[in-house]
């Protein structure tokens, strides 16, 4: 019974659905689950410490439960896609009910969207790669299958990572910084792929540019299904959904910094490079994201075998708390500066 504790992990979208058949306050279901029951009850339940035994890790790490727990995602996000653009393109919607509506199916996306892509990202199979990429579609967002995978796992917790926040950067900040960067450093990481091959921008490699493609016509068929209103829709919720990705990139690697060697090469990433959440409900949630320290520290480990470490940085909250508090800078910076290491607040090559 305990492979299936990420079943809890489906309540996000049984949230979002019933704020899709809601009216009125009721939109706004999935944000009060998200953003209020999760936190609350992550106290509750508290944290939880404890890793499993290299024989059990042994035991769960190929089992293939494990996995069609993550691609149940797929039907259910473009499921619940289809479902929310149909009602928008049938029925009128008070401003806030539509308000609501968008904040929720943002919440689908960026957990059961973005999270569960960015777990099939790093894994090898092609099957994995590939609805990797398609649940990034909706989210507009699929320049991040490359960035996150050549790009910032290289360069987490340095200058040169647009996705590390830097000590005192508001989060709204960030978003402008990390999702402008993002963007441009995944355009240079698949130019200098191509130039590396010898192929030229036009090639059938270059994914950045069929990345472009495939969101136009998914836009252009949301379009030509559910017309301008769900086209509107659709472009509002992608935009929430990878904000919400930029919220938990700003909580993960906020303030912390790797150092340059004496060869002018930057360390290697550490396990206190990266901050972690132990807090059950959300570990579970998000697929164990929340143990980023040893993510970052060996990335094809599956999430269900990743561990928590003493040395790594933790978060006071759960990433639901974390993300809410992220939202009233001088509160995040008064809980989160004094716990950033002394040596790295004196990194003067980040100042």
């Amino acid at each position: 019974m305990k492979d299936l504790k990420y079943l809890f992990a489906y309540t996000v979208p049984i949230s979002v659905y019933i704020s899709f058949i809601s009216t009125g306050i009721w939109t706004y279901s999935s944000v009060f689950y998200a953003f209020i029951i999760i936190p609350l009850l992550d106290l509750v339940v508290g944290e939880r410490k404890e890793n499993l035994s290299d024989e059990d890790i042994s035991y769960i790490k190929n089992k293939w439960i494990f996995d069609l727990m993550l691609y149940l995602n797929f039907p259910i996000v473009f499921g619940l896609l289809y479902f929310i653009f149909f009602k928008i393109h049938l029925n009128e919607y008070e401003v806030y009910e539509l308000v609501g509506l968008a904040i929720s199916c943002g919440i689908l996306l960026a957990t059961n969207a973005i999270n569960v892509a960015h777990e099939l990202g790093h894994r090898k199979p092609f099957f994995d790669r590939f609805l990797s990429q398609a649940l990034y579609i909706p989210c507009l967002y699929m320049h991040f299958f490359i960035e996150h995978n050549y790009g910032h796992h290289l360069k987490v917790a340095t200058p040169e990572d647009p996705a590390t926040a830097k000590l005192n950067q508001s989060v709204y900040s960030f978003w402008f910084t990390s999702v402008t960067r993002q963007y441009i450093s995944a355009w240079n990481i698949q130019l200098e792929m191509l130039k590396r091959d010898g192929l030229h921008f036009f090639s059938l490699k270059n994914k950045m540019l069929f990345y472009h493609i495939i969101q136009g016509l998914y836009l252009l068929g949301v379009y030509a299904l559910f017309s301008i209103k769900g086209l509107w829709f659709a472009v509002v919720v992608g935009i929430i959904a990878f904000l919400f990705l930029e919220c938990i990139n700003y909580i993960e690697h906020y303030g912390l910094r790797r150092f340059k060697n004496k060869s002018g090469r930057y360390e290697r990433i550490q396990l206190y490079h990266s901050w972690n959440s132990n807090y059950n409900l959300g570990r579970i949630t998000l697929y164990e994201l929340t143990r980023h320290s040893d993510h970052h520290y060996k990335s094809s480990k599956k999430y269900q075998t990743l561990k928590s470490y003493e040395e790594s940085p933790t978060l006071p909250l759960g990433y639901p708390a974390s993300i809410l508090l992220s939202f009233i800078p001088p509160l995040w910076f008064w809980v989160m500066n004094p716990r950033v290491p002394d040596d790295m607040k004196s990194n003067l090559e980040y100042a």
